[in-house]
């Protein structure tokens, strides 16, 4: 939402009688004490009125500092949201829900928060309700970081955890770390992660706690009043340990070893060469984990996390033993720290890509794959509700069409009528199901339609009786005609229509006359010219000699601007002057040195009854 620049407006203390409605507000909102309250909504508090990007206006409540506490979106909400600033004083005051690390950059360009990116979060959250999104990260040491992003859950928690395999949204995303309202205020740095633990439960559930009770509180919101105020989280069962051994272990670590030459080092440079241990462990090995162990060894346990599939919990225990062992298999060689030097740690100087075991290893999908794909998912998402949201400024222009004459008849017969504007894909279908109920498809030709009396009336051309004559010349017989040939000759029987709708009015619907008076509300038709609609022209004369003026026209139809709003609007731009008396602009007409003079239609009016 605030992934743009905002237009904010200057802002000003709140008098104190909206100070204390806000803090009342807070109060009873989030269930907090009068201490808290005061803390959350302190004396000096300022309000800002803003637009965001999508011209969404809002209220923003800044500190003395001018960081900004709360927010609401929307003419007259009573919604109050805190940002990350509140959030990182008070952790608890909303329900969260944890994310890979992998996700957040996503969340902070913009991006919802898919199903398939939430591990934990806190119990009976229902939809719409307001939840702190954090970083959680596994390991020996498995952390939750403070609050990076807040939201609305975009399904129940119930739903959300009987579809963790399904695709949609889990929580729509008002504002992160690092948004344009973040950088509002001081933006300092992001508070310490929390240290996470598991612990099985007597009722054989598991539930995550902290080492501090005082951090668990700081980072989990109090249960609503019909749960067990002792179950302040709600998580997925993980295992407390690895369920494989630690050979098994070492067998999917030297795995990862192999898909990272099969891939990703076969193509790396040499110059890339020498390379510490832990950068090729953190970039080679580690990423390319399988990321479902179970398919990659026989008789594997399907529980098993691949964030487990780590040197501490394989056989050798040590980063270098491992790289040892890949160098007595000659998969790469290393090369020992210098006794007296700063470096501590053995580096990679070169791997051998066409190694035997390299060559027949079979290729999986690993965790970097499972990570790629969900960030793209997620940037196709946002460029899907970026075309969703930009569709409603743009201008619209559909032509459409209506049955006249001859074509009355035949669209009686395919159940239409006559007094209905029909676009090109509604002519289509109601043109098949006509064909397909008349078994009117040729049985030698498919592409050709055998015509019945009806379409070859409906398509017949005028004719005209020769100077003379008795009679006009019959029109030659068709007896049958492709698909597309015949919708085409049905539209040349209809009268043409369209619809233009302009961002922020209401869809005018048209005759196609190409001249029209404008007043403030109404559209006059004044011309019965038939005709599709015209483009805009833009076109370059030779005006007074060598001098070039750009004339444009035809832009009245597009309900955009009219001749004096386009116009004035150049002249702003251009800081130039306009000249002549306009009072029914056809035209503009734009000279090189910025001067503008407007041609008077010299069209007669005509009324209409």
């Amino acid at each position: 939402m605030f992934k743009k620049p905002l237009v904010t407006k200057t802002s000003a203390p709140l008098r104190s009688s909206d100070r204390r409605k806000l803090k009342q507000r807070v109060v009873s909102s989030y269930g907090l004490s009068t201490d808290e309250g005061d803390i959350l909504v302190p004396d000096g508090i300022l309000s800002a009125k803003f637009n965001t990007h999508l011209n969404e206006p809002g209220i923003a409540y800044l500190s003395p500092d001018g960081d900004p506490l709360w927010f609401t979106i929307g003419k007259g909400s009573e919604d109050l949201v805190p940002t990350v600033y509140t959030l990182w004083t008070r952790p608890k005051l909303l329900p969260f829900i944890s994310t890979p690390g992998a996700v957040i950059p996503v969340l902070v360009g913009g991006a919802d928060l898919m199903i398939p990116g939430v591990i934990h979060h806190t119990p009976s959250l229902n939809e719409g309700q307001l939840v702190s999104i954090s970083q959680y990260t596994h390991g020996e040491n498995p952390t939750l970081s403070p609050p990076l992003a807040v939201g609305r859950m975009a399904l129940p928690s119930d739903k959300l955890q009987q579809g963790r395999q399904e695709k949609g949204k889990a929580v729509y995303v008002l504002h992160t770390w690092k948004d344009h309202l973040w950088d509002m205020g001081s933006k300092p740095d992001v508070p310490e992660a929390v240290s996470f633990v598991l612990e099985p439960e007597p009722t054989h559930d598991t539930s995550f706690l902290t080492k501090d009770d005082e951090k668990v509180a700081e980072n989990a919101s109090p249960p609503p009043p019909s749960e067990d105020p002792e179950a302040a989280v709600s998580a997925d069962p993980l295992p407390v340990a690895p369920s494989y051994t630690p050979n098994e272990i070492s067998t999917l670590l030297h795995t990862s070893l192999l898909q990272a030459l099969s891939t990703v080092l076969s193509d790396t440079p040499m110059s890339s060469f020498p390379i510490s241990a832990s950068m090729f462990y953190s970039t080679y090995i580690l990423p390319y984990r399988p990321a479902f162990p179970s398919s990659v060894l026989a008789n594997g346990n399907e529980s098993l996390d691949p964030q487990d599939i780590t040197i501490k919990n394989s056989g050798h225990k040590s980063l270098t033993a491992f790289l040892k062992s890949a160098e007595k298999a000659s998969l790469l060689t290393l090369k020992a720290p210098p006794k007296h030097g700063q470096q501590t740690e053995v580096v990679v100087t070169t791997i051998n890509a066409s190694h035997p075991t390299v060559a027949a290893h079979r290729a999986y999908v690993t965790v970097k794959d499972l990570e790629t794909r969900a960030t793209k998912k997620a940037q196709r998402e946002e460029r899907l509700k970026e075309a969703e949201q930009e569709s409603g400024q743009r201008l619209e222009v559909k032509e459409v069409w209506k049955p006249h004459l001859k074509s009355i008849e035949l669209f009686e017969a395919f159940g239409g009528s006559a007094k209905t504007l029909y676009e090109l894909s509604e002519v289509r279908t109601m043109l098949n199901k006509y064909i397909t109920s008349k078994s009117l498809v040729n049985p030698r030709e498919q592409a050709y339609i055998n015509l019945d009396p009806l379409l070859s009336d409906a398509i017949a051309p005028k004719t005209k009786k020769a100077k003379g004559a008795e009679t006009a010349p019959a029109p030659p017989v068709v007896e049958f005609m492709k698909r597309d040939e015949l919708t085409k000759r049905i539209l040349e029987q209809m009268q043409s229509w369209y619809e233009v709708k302009a961002p922020g009015k209401d869809p005018v619907v048209k005759y196609n006359f190409p001249f029209a008076l404008r007043g403030q509300q109404l559209m006059i038709m004044i011309s019965l010219r038939k005709g599709a609609l015209k483009p805009i022209q833009i076109v370059v004369k030779i005006r007074q000699g060598r001098k070039a003026s750009t004339l444009v026209s035809g832009f009245e139809p597009f309900l955009v601007l009219s001749g004096e709003e386009m116009a004035e609007d150049l002249r702003k731009i251009c800081a130039g002057s306009t000249s002549g008396k306009p009072f029914f602009l056809r035209e503009v007409e734009v000279s090189q040195d910025w001067k503008f003079s407007f041609k008077e239609s010299r069209r007669k009016l005509c009324s209409t009854t």
